[in-house]
């Protein structure tokens, strides 16, 4: 079964926060964690072959070997996952971040914010838009 959020984070120091923020936004949503491209690429496969999307998927700019940006393309190309919102989170704030992000096809680019509670705060409005408010068509 496919996690309700599929990460792809090489900080796993920031991984392991990121579930903590995520389960006190709601207990039982699920958080699948993987540290690079490659390895997202071959689990989003097996998600695939399984029939199972995540419903959110976030995907690091900066990671080791497969840029965020090319695996985003990756994913978009994926014909089971066109519709799964893909969000770029990064620490940058740069305008040409954002602008190469939506231009490889993600839905939303999203800077990751400083302090446990700003990202619990971040992660309550990503749940509640995406989660609760976006209609999705899947």
């Amino acid at each position: 079964m496919s996690p309700d959020i599929f990460y792809v984070e090489d900080d796993p120091d920031f991984a392991f926060i990121m579930q903590y923020a995520v389960k006190e936004v709601k207990e039982d949503l699920t958080v699948g964690i993987v540290e690079d491209g490659d390895a997202a690429i071959s689990t989003l496969q097996r998600f695939s072959d399984e029939k199972h999307r995540p419903k959110l998927i976030l995907v690091d700019l900066n990671l080791p070997g497969m840029s965020g940006l090319d695996l985003v393309k990756k994913i978009k190309e994926m014909p089971f996952f066109k519709y799964v919102p893909v969000i770029l989170f990064s620490t940058s704030d740069d305008t040409n971040d954002v602008k190469s992000s939506l231009e490889s096809g993600a839905n939303a680019f999203l800077t990751k914010p400083n302090g446990y509670n700003n990202l619990l705060t971040c992660m309550q409005s990503l749940y509640d838009f995406w989660f609760t408010q976006n209609r999705n068509v899947l």
